[in-house]
């Protein structure tokens, strides 16, 4: 199993999410609205939020748990329609998940997402 963080643009979420409901067997996934900044330190955009001594870029924070074999499926859509080609697009990142287990049943591993 892996977990699937990634960080894109507002603006881009409704493509990402349209193309993660294709994919067969997806778990479910959680949005969270974040902010932050990249390596410019979002002085030069005209998106840039002012929050106390430092500016800051709002983004969507998308996390998911998946059996392996559709990991490279999940990436890819969220890469092809998370992608402008500008700075900011966001991060993909993968995380090997040791153990999962569902509250409710008490199923564990692949079973439990």
């Amino acid at each position: 199993m892996k977990e699937i963080k990634a960080i894109i643009k507002p603006f881009k979420l409704d493509d990402v999410v349209s193309a993660l409901h294709n994919i067969e067997d997806l778990p479910g996934i959680t949005i969270s609205e974040i902010k932050g900044f990249g390596r410019s330190k979002a002085k030069d955009t005209e998106d840039a939020i002012k929050d106390g001594l430092h500016n800051y870029v709002k983004k969507i924070k998308i996390e998911l748990v998946v059996k392996d074999d559709i990991v490279d499926d999940v990436v890819k859509a969220i890469q092809e329609n998370a992608h402008t080609g500008n700075p900011g697009d966001g991060k993909i990142f993968i995380i090997d998940v040791l153990e999962t287990i569902r509250i409710r049943t008490g199923e564990t591993g692949e079973d439990a997402i």
